[in-house]
């Protein structure tokens, strides 16, 4: 199963508003589980079972459904099993064991998503309990010695089955099974452990209902619309959570340092006690999985098999960008301290929980907007639609909504998605992007159904996106920034490499790719929310959705777009510095002393004392653990794929469809740096990266 988490935060002025929640609160692209047009008319909503999955459920039927499929799966697992030597095939071993696989995967992962959404506390723990019991069942299916016995025997017959057989033998020695019998099981045994201490790190965020009460003087500076979205207390006071909107609308509007450096703090501190046991006994457990599997370090064993290969090459890589961003960085704060200067004389640093606040002051003074404008132009359902026509145009796909999809909650839509060629269903698409208690934060992307050969035809995928955008406000429809904007692209990125696949098998389609190049499809698509004539055709004013963005707006939006790049990519780099820290460590981490320091020496300033961000920092326990650099490395092939674009039309569809065959549809039938070099003619570099981001990088580094 393939869940994906978090869309890289916006670099620009407009973006950069909110980039102290961005990076407590980090939306998500890829979660890791046990694993021309514009919208037309509605389509005929399709038969269960031809596509839609299920969605609502009667308490304990989660946990039924879980382990029935479980025990039906063990059988067929069993069965293959047990076939004698003299009679495996490639086809009753190795691809029968893909089809397990994927089977189980696409009935469990609806069941497990309803863990992180549903609004019924009763089936969301029923959720997050089957998703403990899969990635537990997961794990131990992929250390069996007696399937590693019976698939390793017979020899693949074509290129496809060599790919899915050499991927499949790593996964299983990746898991232990070059170990003997004693160790396999002592490795078993502890992630069996890892999976629970994730599952409950995960359901301590999802369920935190953290508030903080404020007057309305402590939140001056913040509009009506913006108060209105706060619920109130008897004595009229306002309630903000620690959900993405109301922190960002603090963090970024509110007057007074105190009320921001409370909600910063805050945020920063969500399930802190129990959330900082469960991360360290994680990243111990982790070293002791590597050592028993013959790895130096949890890192080293995460990235064998990765594009970057090692360790080395990774931490070259984030070293090499240290100190360029730290001077970029304190450029940028010595223009904001100035400007708090202007309102405070006595003023001698920035706090952190300053800077979103100094940088939306800094948007309406250099680039004379205020994002509250901005956001008017852009509806959500513009951008919705804006994005369709442009990856419609691109792919060679429609969307059209289905209006009476059964759905978990009411604010939850979907659409079909069609080729435009001969109209056949590609696979349907839900939307799930306003928060609500219980529900995990941040956005992210979840395949519920892989696409693969099956019976003779090509399955329908079937694709989620979750977010915790801003609710209508005040009559108005859902308004949003340039981050919600970017995110979109982003996240929608990732559904087109999962809804367009068309890998053979499940195990090796859409998202199931290197975990350093799975960013590659978002991030270049992301980079569509900032091409001039893309902004202005999905925009749309609120009251009048034929009146676009003014072009001076646009111009002076997609202008402050690099503001501020410095402090952004020194949060992505102090994160990714972070994570690896955790885990090249060889013994247990204080991991807020850990951050402490890897924040101080990245930004350049002290943390604020007394939080404990890694208690928060969900990556760490959701798939990118050891991997969060790949947002960064990531970038350097999605800048490349966009110059391509650039040189032959950002709207060019014989480019897209080039884009669409040679990446999206491949899965990870090939490595990604084959696809990259295919594509693009040639081996991407790092130094568009450094152009993007403002940085000078000596040569040789």
């Amino acid at each position: 199963m393939n869940t994906r988490f978090l869309s890289l935060p916006v670099c620009s002025a407009a973006g950069m508003v909110a980039f102290s929640l961005l990076l407590v609160l980090a939306a998500g692209c890829l979660q890791n589980v046990p694993r021309d047009t514009m919208a037309g008319s509605p389509s005929p909503l399709p038969a269960r079972g031809a596509g839609l999955i299920q969605v609502q459920y009667s308490p304990g039927e989660i946990l039924r459904l879980c382990a029935a499929v479980e025990l039906d799966a063990n059988a067929s697992l069993n069965a293959i099993a047990v076939i004698p030597p003299g009679q495996r095939t490639v086809e009753n071993t190795l691809l029968a064991f893909d089809r397990v696989r994927t089977d189980y995967s696409d009935t469990v992962a609806p069941l497990i998503l309803m863990g992180t959404v549903h609004p019924d506390a009763v089936i969301a723990a029923e959720g997050m309990a089957c998703r403990e019991s899969s990635g537990i069942f997961d794990s131990a299916t992929r250390s069996r010695r007696d399937l590693y016995d019976a698939i390793k025997d017979p020899v693949p017959r074509n290129s496809e089955e060599s790919r899915l057989y050499a991927i499949t033998m790593k996964d299983f020695e990746h898991n232990g099974l070059k170990l003997p019998d004693d160790r396999l099981a002592r490795v078993r045994a502890m992630k069996s452990d890892l999976t629970g201490l994730e599952v409950r790190y995960m359901a301590n965020l999802n369920n935190d209902n953290t508030t903080l009460e404020f007057t309305a003087d402590e939140l001056a500076g913040l509009s009506a619309e913006n108060l209105a979205a706060f619920s109130r207390t008897p004595q009229g006071t306002y309630l903000v959570t620690m959900k993405a909107p109301d922190v960002s609308a603090v963090l970024s509007k509110a007057d007074r340092s105190e009320t921001r450096r409370k909600v910063y703090a805050s945020s920063l501190n969500i399930q802190a006690a129990p959330n900082t046991i469960l991360l360290e006994e994680a990243i111990v457990l982790r070293y002791r999985i590597a050592q028993e599997l013959g790895y130096r370090t949890w890192a080293d064993y995460q990235l064998d098999g990765r594009m970057a290969k090692n360790t080395s090459t990774v931490m070259a890589f984030l070293d090499a960008m240290k100190a360029p961003l730290r001077e970029k960085s304190r450029e940028e704060l010595a223009g904001l301290l100035a400007i708090k200067k202007g309102l405070d004389p006595g003023a001698t640093t920035v706090d952190p929980w300053d800077i979103s606040y100094l940088q939306d002051k800094q948007t309406e003074m250099l680039y004379a907007y205020k994002e509250d404008e901005l956001r008017e132009y852009f509806p959500l359902d513009s951008v919705l639609q804006g994005i369709f026509s442009l990856y419609g145009s691109l792919f060679g796909i429609r969307f059209d909504e289905l209006k009476d999809a059964p759905v978990w909650s009411p604010e939850v839509r979907a659409w079909r998605v069609g080729n435009l060629a001969d109209n056949t269903t590609v696979g349907y698409l839900y939307f799930d992007l306003f928060p609500r208690q219980g529900k995990g934060q941040g956005y992210w992307e979840t395949s519920q159904i892989s696409g693969r050969r099956l019976d003779g035809a090509y399955s329908v995928p079937v694709v989620v996106i979750v977010g915790n955008a801003r609710e209508p406000e005040a009559g108005k429809p859902a308004l949003l920034d340039m981050y919600e904007t970017e995110t979109l692209f982003h996240e929608t990125g990732h559904a087109m490499h999962d809804l367009l696949t068309r890998a053979p098998y499940g195990t090796l389609s859409g998202t199931r790719v290197e975990w350093d190049f799975v960013e590659t499809p978002s991030q270049t698509l992301e980079e569509w929310a900032w091409d001039p004539q893309v902004l202005e055709s999905l925009s749309g004013h609120y009251t009048n959705r034929s009146q676009k963005i003014p072009k001076e707006l646009r111009d002076k939006v997609i202008a402050s777009r690099n503001a501020g790049a410095g402090i952004l990519y020194s949060n992505l780099l102090y994160r990714s510095l972070e994570d690896m820290r955790f885990h090249t460590a060889e013994g247990p981490v204080n991991t807020t002393v850990m951050y402490y320091e890897t924040f101080e020496e990245v930004r350049g300033m002290p943390p604020l004392a007394g939080t404990h961000q890694p208690a928060q920092f969900d990556h760490l326990m959701d798939g990118y653990d050891a991997g969060y650099y790949g947002y960064l490395w990531s970038k350097v092939y999605a800048l490349a794929v966009v110059e391509q674009f650039r040189q032959d039309g950002m709207t060019n569809r014989t480019t897209g469809m080039k884009f669409r065959q040679a990446i999206l549809e491949k899965g990870n039938m090939e490595d990604g740096t084959v696809l990259l070099e295919k594509f693009l003619g040639r081996e991407p570099g790092v130094e568009a990266l450094y152009t993007h981001i403002g940085i000078h990088v000596p040569k040789g580094t």
